[in-house]
């Protein structure tokens, strides 16, 4: 069967190459006879893979040295409850809501926090936009924004000023998209099935004094992050082969410009799906003009009939999953059809979605 062009939000399409790589190795990696799947985990054969893994995303994130690299487990679901067991001091955090994700982490913050203040919400206009708040003030442990809204499929275009408290930011859905400037957070966290590897390791990008050993030893050994730091990610077994795969995709977007090129990359492809949506009159965009993902896109039909969209939603996604345009179907939440591009995905396949798009239109209208 031919490769369909997958535009699910997470797990999400790899590069081709990568894959081509992986097959290649699986039986024997490097002259080792042995798969990734199957080495040991402090290995001479597996040191420079994990070694190689951070050294690349320090690279191509141009991460400062005074922050720590960690790869660990849970997904960004975990770090939610991992941030505030750390990062508690005062007991007072500041969260901007800008949907569910953010939600989720303020509702796992609130098990552990004092206060929990929800400085800014876009839930007001449904989360189709970012919020303006050039500055947050407030004797805070930290406060937490979500960059990219996968559901919604809105991102931050600025960083809020937050003094010298830390910023602390999800960044899984964005990862590596576009340049960002690491110094300007405390913390940053990514699931990485969206951007950099299958699922199944999470990275965390910490600056060191915000790693602390002085927790309440009613936090769980496996939920410090000095423990993590202080044995260079390996006081368990990490998720091996999905750091090997990390590896690999980074390498994939150091071939292809950086994160400078990937900007390129996505704002192309993002801006030709845009604008065919703005220049329609059958499909119209959900977000907000300024602030407007480039890595998910929620779209619906201009129709407003319930019982027509409905029908038309479930044929939209049946017949362009029979043409290769897989993972279309809008979150409930949103409803319509969403189309996640991201870095992974090609031109290409964009392309093929609108002339899809175009001849659905033309039998449907």
């Amino acid at each position: 069967m031919a490769r369909v062009y997958n535009f699910s939000a997470g797990p999400s399409t790899l590069p081709e190459s990568v894959l081509e790589i992986c097959a290649k190795e699986m039986m024997d990696c490097h002259g080792t006879g042995q798969s990734v799947m199957e080495m040991s985990h402090r290995s001479k054969a597996y040191e420079p893979i994990i070694e190689g893994c951070e050294a690349k995303i320090r690279e191509l994130m141009q991460i400062p040295d005074n922050y720590k690299v960690l790869f660990l487990q849970g997904g960004a679901s975990l770090q939610f409850a991992m941030i505030p067991l750390n990062l508690k001091q005062k007991g007072k955090v500041a969260f901007v809501d800008t949907g569910v994700w953010a939600k989720k982490a303020i509702d796992e913050a609130k098990r552990f926090m004092d206060v929990v203040d929800v400085v800014a919400s876009s839930r007001d206009k449904g989360c189709n936009y970012i919020p303006h708040i050039p500055e947050i003030k407030g004797d805070y442990d930290y406060v937490h924004i979500t960059i990219n809204n996968t559901i919604v499929g809105t991102k931050w275009g600025y960083l809020p000023d937050t003094g010298d408290v830390p910023l602390v930011a999800d960044i899984s859905s964005s990862i590596l998209s576009e340049p960002l400037d690491v110094s300007r957070f405390g913390l940053l966290y990514a699931g990485a099935q969206k951007n950099l590897a299958p699922a199944g390791v999470t990275l965390v990008i910490i600056r060191e004094d915000l790693i602390r050993e002085d927790l309440p030893n009613t936090v769980p050994t496996m939920l410090r992050y000095d423990t993590h730091a202080n044995e260079g990610s390996m006081f368990n077994t990490p998720p091996t082969y999905t750091i090997y795969v990390m590896g690999l995709v980074l390498d994939w977007i150091k071939a292809n410009g950086g994160a400078e090129g990937m900007a390129k990359r996505n704002y192309e492809k993002a801006n030709l799906f845009y604008d065919h949506l703005e220049k329609s009159s059958f499909y119209r965009p959900t977000t907000a003009l300024d602030s407007r993902s480039i890595m998910n896109i929620p779209f619906v039909f201009t129709e407003e009939d319930a019982e027509k969209v409905a029908a038309m939603n479930k044929k939209f996604v049946k017949e362009a999953a029979a043409a290769g345009l897989v993972n279309l179907a809008g979150h409930r939440l949103v409803g319509g059809m969403r189309a996640s591009m991201y870095n992974a995905m090609s031109l290409e396949g964009v392309k093929a979605l609108i002339a899809f798009m175009d001849k659905f239109e033309a039998e449907n209208k």
